[in-house]
Parts: structure tokens; sequence; C-alpha cells
């Protein structure tokens, strides 16, 4: 999936179930591999990660679709 890196800050991130994750607030980029890692979220949906405000980081292998929203693979937290 190809998409523009400056497109993704500041967008909102669903699960695929339709619940809030949060919003892009970086990208984490792999050097080596010359793509993206994972994206580093803040206004974490504390119903969903309990991050104590600290902000998150997803792995970009999770991510299903980037449009008006990016749309991610939910996962459960133990």
């Amino acid at each position: 999936m190809k998409v523009e890196l400056t497109s993704l800050f500041g967008m909102d991130v669903y699960t695929d179930k339709g619940k809030y994750v949060g919003k892009v607030n970086d990208v984490v980029i792999d050097p080596v591999e010359r793509r993206i890692a994972g994206l580093a979220l803040i206004n974490v949906n504390p119903e969903i990660y309990d991050t104590n405000n600290k902000g998150l980081i997803i792995p970009y292998r999770l991510v299903l679709a980037v449009g008006d929203i990016i749309l991610m693979k939910e996962i459960r937290v133990a």
C-alpha cells in the first residue's frame, strides 16, 4: 500500500470494528527497508489502550486501509 507520508499526519485511526483508536502524530520509518514501520498516535482512546496519556505506536502491518481515515486491525490487549 503506497501513501504520501505527509498525508498521514493528523489522520484519525479506527479499528476494523469501528472503534476510535487515536490520531497520527508521527510516523516511524525503517531506514534499512525504506518503509513505514509504525504510526505514533496521540489522543488515544483509553477504553481501548491504557497509555497514561503517553501515546501509542502501532505497527504499520496492522494498517488495513488509508483513505479519509486509517483503518487498522483490532487486536486484543491483555
